[in-house]
C-alpha cells in the first residue's frame, strides 16, 4: 500500500500468485475438450465425433471447458465514505487495489473485464472488455476520487442489470455503511439472471472497534451531520450494531448463494485474493 502507483501495487499482488487457478464454469465449443455426452435431438451436428460414429454407430458430441470466455464486472463504491482510513491509507484506496488486483489476475487469464463505479448513483460505467490499453482505462477509473453525498447500495444492481444481459462474474466492493432495504431483493435479481456474485465488504478497523480516543464532535463524510460521541461510553452499544449491520449483508448473500468476505483494511491484500481464489475453484 506504500506504493503510489495502483496498477503496480495490483501487479504486486498478482505476482505472488501463480495463474491458471481461474477456470469458467461455463461450457463451449472454443477451447480444451473434456469429455463426450451422447447425442439428443436439437444439438448442433457440427460437434458429432465421427470417428466415434464410425466405431460404435452411435452419436456422440464432444464437449469443451471454455477457459478464456469469463466477462467479470467490478461494481465499485466511490461514496465519500470509503475516504475514511485509519491506517494510513483509506478504504477507498485499499478497495480500489483490491479491485485493481482482480482485475489485473483475470486480464492475466485473458478474461474480459469491467466497471460500474457509484456512490448515491452511477458514476461511471467501463463495459467488459479483454482489449489492449483497457486494464490502464480501467485503473485510471478506480484512482478517481469519491463524491456524491450518500450511498446507494440497490441502485447501481438496478443499473447493472438493465446493462448487462450476458452472464458472468460480477464483484460487489463496497462497505456497505448504508440501508439495507432490497438489498437481497436487488442481489437476487442478479442471480437469477444468471450472474455469478461475490461480495466485498471492507471497512476500517476503527468502524468494527469505535477505538476513537477522547469524547469529540464527530462530522459524518457524506452528509456532514455532527454528533457530539463519547467512544468509551457508545462503544458496547456501538459494537453490537455493527456487527448485527454485517451479519445482515452477510446472510442477504447466504440466501442466494452468494460468496460473502468481509475484509478489514489491516488485514493483507494478499489474502483476500487468495479467498476469491479458493472460492472460484469450489465453483
Amino acid at each position: 500500500m506504500t506504493l503510489r502507483n495502483l496498477e503496480l501495487r495490483a501487479r504486486t499482488v498478482v505476482e505472488g500468485f501463480w495463474t491458471g487457478l481461474h477456470r469458467s464454469p461455463y461450457h463451449g465449443f472454443s477451447a480444451e475438450f473434456t469429455e463426450y455426452r451422447q447425442y439428443s435431438p436439437g444439438d448442433d451436428p457440427r460437434y458429432l465425433d465421427w470417428k466415434v460414429y464410425a466405431r460404435s454407430d452411435r452419436s456422440f458430441i464432444k464437449k469443451f471447458e471454455d477457459e478464456t470466455n469469463l466477462r467479470c464486472h467490478l461494481l465499485f463504491d466511490r461514496s465519500r465514505s470509503m475516504n475514511y482510513g485509519s491506517t494510513g491509507y483509506s478504504k477507498g484506496q485499499y478497495a480500489a487495489t483490491l479491485a485493481a488486483t482482480v482485475a489485473h489476475f483475470l486480464h492475466s487469464q485473458g478474461d474480459a473485464v469491467g466497471l460500474l463505479a457509484f456512490d448515491d448513483q452511477m458514476r461511471e460505467y467501463l463495459p467488459a472488455r479483454h482489449r489492449p490499453g483497457h486494464l490502464r482505462h480501467l485503473m485510471l477509473a478506480l484512482e478517481k476520487p469519491a463524491g456524491g453525498h450518500a450511498t446507494h447500495l440497490v441502485e447501481p444492481l438496478s443499473r447493472f442489470a438493465a446493462l448487462v444481459r450476458k452472464r458472468g462474474l460480477v464483484i460487489y466492493i463496497s462497505d456497505f455503511l448504508a440501508p439495507l432495504e432490497r438489498l437481497e431483493t436487488g442481489l437476487a435479481t442478479l442471480t437469477a439472471s444468471g450472474q455469478e456474485v461475490t461480495v466485498f465488504q471492507v471497512l476500517d478497523p476503527r468502524e468494527l472497534t469505535l477505538e476513537l480516543g477522547d469524547a469529540a464532535l464527530y462530522e459524518d463524510m457524506e452528509t456532514g451531520q455532527r454528533v457530539y460521541l463519547d467512544p468509551a461510553t457508545s462503544r458496547n452499544g456501538y459494537q453490537a450494531r455493527i456487527t448485527a449491520h454485517c451479519e445482515a449483508v452477510r446472510s442477504a448473500c447466504q440466501q442466494h448463494g452468494i460468496g460473502y468476505h468481509r475484509l478489514s483494511t489491516a488485514d493483507p491484500l494478499e489474502l483476500a485474493l487468495f479467498e476469491f481464489l479458493q472460492e472460484r475453484r469450489r465453483a
